[in-house]
C-alpha cells in the first residue's frame, strides 16, 4: 500500500540513514564543498548552485540532508561577487557534477554512477544550474530542482524549453528578489518535459537559507525553519525518485502538501 504524502514528508524532513563525510570540492579542481555517505558505489550526485552574494556554507544542512539519503553533493564556491557571470558558473556546476562523477571519494572510495546526476540551486544558483543542464557536451543530467529561482543571463527561461528531463520548482510565496511570476513561474511553464511547480507559502528569497550572513541587511527575507523542513524533504523526495529509483517517494511528489500546493504540473515533453 503507498504510503500517504503527510507521512513521507515527515520521515524525508529528517535525516537520513547514512552517516556524512564532507570534503573539500578544491581537491578535484574547483573551490568548494563535496558531501557524501560513508559508503556506497554507484551513488546518485546532484551539484548544487549558491545563490547570489550568498556563501556556499549558508547551505549546508541541505547539502548534509541530501548525503544522508544517500546522494552525494557538491557546491562550488565561485562567482560569488555581486557581478556573477551565470555562464561561467553554469560551467563550474558542469565541472563539478562531472568531478564527483569521475573520482573516487573519501577513505572508502565512494564512487557516483555518470548515468544518475542531477543539478540543483537557489536563487541565481538555480537558474544557472538551468545553464548548466542546457549546455553543449554537458555531463548527462538526469534531473534538476530549483529553489526560489532567478532569472539568468542568458535567460534561464530560454534554456528551459529545450530541456526535457524532469524538473521541480520551488517558488517562495513573498519573494520581492525573484517574485515567482518573472522567474520560477517563468521557468516551469517554459520547461520542455515533466514539470511540477510548488508555491510554498509564507516563504521569503532567503527562507531557504542558514545562519546569519551580511545580506540580510540589504536583502529581503532571513532564514526560516519552516521552510528548509519543506524543501529538504521535497528535493530528498524528488531527486531518490528520478536518480536512485525509489518510486516509493512518488506519492509526495505528486500530491499538494501543508505550506507547498502545486501550482502548475505537466507529464511528458511539451509539444511545440
Amino acid at each position: 500500500m503507498a504510503r500517504k504524502p503527510k507521512a513521507l514528508l515527515e520521515e524525508l524532513s529528517y535525516p537520513g540513514p547514512h552517516d556524512v563525510l564532507r570534503g573539500n570540492l578544491a581537491l578535484v579542481g574547483t573551490p568548494g564543498m563535496v558531501f557524501a555517505p560513508r559508503e556506497g558505489l554507484n551513488l546518485p550526485a546532484v551539484a548544487f548552485g549558491h545563490g547570489w552574494l550568498q556563501p556556499v556554507h549558508r547551505y549546508r544542512g541541505l547539502l548534509r540532508h541530501l548525503a544522508s539519503w544517500g546522494i552525494v553533493t557538491a557546491a562550488p564556491a565561485t562567482q560569488l561577487g555581486p557581478f556573477p557571470s551565470h555562464r561561467i558558473f553554469a560551467a563550474n556546476l558542469r565541472d563539478s557534477l562531472d568531478a564527483v562523477a569521475k573520482v573516487r571519494l573519501g577513505q572508502n572510495g565512494i564512487s557516483v554512477d555518470p548515468a544518475r546526476l542531477g543539478l540543483a540551486g537557489h536563487s541565481t544558483g538555480a537558474g544557472s544550474a538551468v545553464l548548466a543542464a542546457a549546455a553543449e557536451r554537458a555531463p548527462e543530467v538526469r534531473a534538476v530542482a530549483t529553489i526560489a529561482p532567478a532569472q539568468t543571463v542568458p535567460s534561464a527561461s530560454e534554456a528551459a524549453k529545450g530541456l526535457r528531463m524532469p524538473s521541480l520548482h520551488l517558488a517562495a510565496e513573498n519573494d520581492l528578489v525573484a517574485p515567482p511570476t518573472g522567474h520560477a513561474k517563468a521557468i516551469a511553464h517554459a520547461w520542455g518535459g515533466p514539470v511540477r511547480l510548488r508555491t510554498i507559502e509564507k516563504s521569503t528569497h532567503l527562507s531557504v537559507t542558514e545562519g546569519f550572513h551580511w545580506t540580510q541587511l540589504l536583502m529581503q527575507g532571513k532564514p526560516h525553519h519552516g521552510t528548509r523542513r519543506l524543501v529538504y524533504a521535497l528535493l530528498t523526495a524528488f531527486f531518490l525518485t528520478h536518480l536512485a529509483g525509489k518510486k516509493e517517494y512518488q506519492p509526495l511528489l505528486e500530491n499538494d502538501v501543508k505550506r507547498a500546493p502545486i501550482d502548475f504540473e505537466r507529464e511528458g515533453a511539451d509539444v511545440r
